[in-house]
């Protein structure tokens, strides 16, 4: 009698795609757009923006299968700093970007070739940021310190302002309603003006909360290379920024990414109005979902978010370290740090700017 044995099947190819090849970076590029775990992230035009303002490295790995059909990517950096040492991530300045793939074989084999190159670069971490996560002693899951927010838009039509404010909680309804009656002009754009107003705004309000600020190039690298899919929304008062986000926009969801305010927002109530202006903003591009981002567990921002109607959504993290190796700790809340972001509060402002894009830069 004849036994039919079923093939073995091959395991998947990883290799790093050359974007610069219009064919692959088209396969690509298709591939993500059908893949329904994508995320701006994912995009080859963030690694390509991060790797050109940070002088990181990225490396874009790829899984395929027997026939050559793409089943998985892990899009990488390789972060180096003096200050924070090595670390590969996925991926770079990201709150996502972790690993896609059709199959847990290409997963699990793109994990392995991310480590592979973590110890090429002698990195001793490699973090993953969402996406599939490794079932392998070897890695660490966290899931219990941050948090993601994000929910529907209300439709467009008819009075939909109005409709989109009834949907904010009413505690910070009447904070909204506080700022809609102050002398406060809402611009967004993403021109030259734009851009310096929000660094402007956005170094000051970085520098009030103890932390280094982005080198600008990094803003300048991601609207370059989003074009129409991200842009910044300025509040003024008196013609004077006074809050400013930079927003990124993927399948129909708007994400606020870099935004903050000076400390005259706070009594304008401008850091309202600004995420309120950038609801029906976002909403009359064609907006269905506001996703606020990530926040720390018991974070301000993470309470600010709730009061704005948003129910947190656990995020999961995977972190492999080099055996021996403690983890990167690049947290700002972190009791390490504590008492180098009461110093840096204090800096003067334009100090705390010319220091603060060479620290920033290796946080990844």
């Amino acid at each position: 009698m004849l036994h039919f044995v079923p093939p073995v099947s091959a395991a998947p190819a990883i290799r790093i795609v050359q974007l610069a090849d219009p064919q692959e970076r088209a396969r690509l590029e298709s591939w993500l757009a059908a893949h329904p775990r994508a995320t701006a992230f994912h995009r080859p035009a963030w690694g390509e923006a991060i790797a050109s303002a940070t002088g990181h490295d990225y490396l874009a790995l790829i899984a395929k299968d027997a026939p050559g059909a793409i089943t998985g990517f892990l899009p990488l950096h390789a972060v180096h700093s003096p200050l924070f040492g090595r670390a590969m991530v996925s991926a770079g300045f990201a709150v996502d970007g972790g690993i896609l793939a059709d199959d847990d074989a290409s997963a699990a084999a793109l994990a392995d070739a991310g480590w592979q190159l973590a110890e090429r670069y002698s990195a001793p971490t490699l973090e993953l940021r969402g996406g599939w996560l490794p079932d392998d002693p070897r890695w660490t899951i966290k899931s219990n310190a941050h948090a993601g927010f994000a929910a529907d838009l209300v439709a467009d039509g008819p009075d939909a302002d109005r409709k989109q404010l009834e949907w904010v909680p009413r505690k910070q309804r009447a904070e909204v309603r506080k700022g809609l009656a102050n002398d406060l002009v809402v611009r967004t754009g993403a021109g030259a003006l734009d851009r310096a107003q929000h660094y402007a705004v956005y170094a000051e309000s970085v520098r009030n909360l103890g932390t280094p600020v982005f080198p600008r190039t990094l803003f300048d690298a991601v609207l370059d290379a989003f074009g129409d899919d991200a842009d910044i929304l300025t509040v003024l008062h008196n013609d004077v920024p006074v809050a400013s986000v930079l927003s990124l926009y993927h399948r129909g969801t708007v994400m606020p990414f870099w935004g903050g305010g000076v400390w005259a927002a706070r009594g304008l109530r401008a850091n309202d109005i600004m995420y309120y202006a950038l609801m029906n903003h976002a909403r009359r591009r064609g907006c269905i979902r506001f996703d606020f981002g990530r926040s720390k567990v018991g974070s301000g921002p993470f309470a600010f978010k709730k009061n704005w109607g948003f129910e947190p959504a656990p995020l999961s993290y995977a972190v492999r370290n080099a055996d021996g190796q403690p983890p990167r700790d690049v947290n700002p809340l972190s009791p390490k740090y504590r008492l180098q972001i009461a110093l840096w509060q204090r800096l003067p402002l334009g100090i705390a700017n010319r220091l603060g894009p060479w620290i920033a830069n290796g946080l990844g």
